[in-house]
């Protein structure tokens, strides 16, 4: 497990690329038959990829329970928010089987012992991506497809934004303890995300950047409002982004994302915008 501590905004003016990048950017998610972990001590998320390809994946592979978190297993204080981004999959909550195709989520809730990874096919072989937060209370575990998301869309052609968001956990589909996580995708001709681009001073969040064709990248924006910095992110990467700084990317070509917060609250729009015609 990579273990990620806070930067202040004050410290972050001064890094450099490579700095920055090392902070921030998660490079690598997914590797066959292994779960690689990332945990941040910015509210205590942890963000995951696993990609079982011969094999079935125990989530807790490559996670000392003790040493990492404090806990005899992975859930005993936590919540779990799976989305797959690769081929069919299932998920095995203590026995009971979950089947997740492309873009279907999974919330799992406090107290589950046993979570197993799999994919239906070797050749075309599931990814999932987690996110993990504490949590005080037991919510039930619940599959979320496409359909079930709570659709909105947002922007324009015009200023090169049109998307659509699906928000898989979220007050308006489940309730969870402070974990949200949802999907955005851009259509094509647009390379703008979260443009215009606020903070929030109550929540953190961590971008992950897929459906990018190859030899494109996406320049994340990070920082406070008036001292930006970007970061370039290839396919399959996430970005940690501290509740101080704006967070939102721009394009070689159109792409997808999935966002996870984690915080004081649950709600959605609790955002504090910033003019595009402030940003410095």
């Amino acid at each position: 497990m990579d273990i990620r501590y806070g930067a202040n905004q004050i410290d972050v003016k001064t890094y450099d690329t490579e700095r920055l990048r090392e902070e921030f950017l998660i490079e690598k998610l997914f590797e066959a038959d292994d779960v690689l972990s990332t945990y941040s001590h910015i509210d205590r998320i942890i963000t995951m990829g696993a990609m079982p390809v011969s094999q079935v994946i125990n989530l807790e592979k490559n996670i000392d329970c003790q040493k990492n978190l404090g806990v005899d297993y992975f859930l005993e204080r936590r919540e779990l928010g799976i989305i797959n981004i690769g081929g069919p999959g299932v998920v095995v909550v203590d026995g009971v089987e979950y089947k997740l195709e492309r873009l279907n989520g999974l919330y799992v809730g406090k107290e589950c012992r046993d979570v197993l990874l799999k994919s239906e096919d070797s050749e075309n072989p599931a990814k999932f991506y987690m996110s993990s937060t504490p949590a005080h209370t037991k919510f039930e575990t619940k599959l979320i497809t496409l359909d079930i998301a709570n659709k909105v869309e947002m922007g324009s052609i015009e200023t090169s934004n049109k998307r659509v968001i699906y928000q898989f956990i979220h007050p308006a589909v489940l309730e969870t303890c402070q974990l949200s996580m949802g999907c955005t995708i851009l259509d094509t001709g647009c390379v703008w995300n979260s443009m215009p681009c606020h903070t929030h001073e109550r929540r953190m969040e961590v971008y992950m950047y897929f459906n990018l064709p190859e030899d494109n990248v996406v320049f994340h924006f990070m920082g406070e409002p008036q001292q930006t910095r970007n970061i370039v992110i290839q396919n399959e990467q996430a970005v940690i982004s501290p509740s101080w700084s704006i967070h939102c990317g721009c394009g070689t070509s159109n792409y997808a994302f999935i966002w996870s917060m984690a915080g004081e609250n649950r709600t959605f729009t609790d955002m504090d915008h910033v003019k595009v015609s402030d940003i410095r």
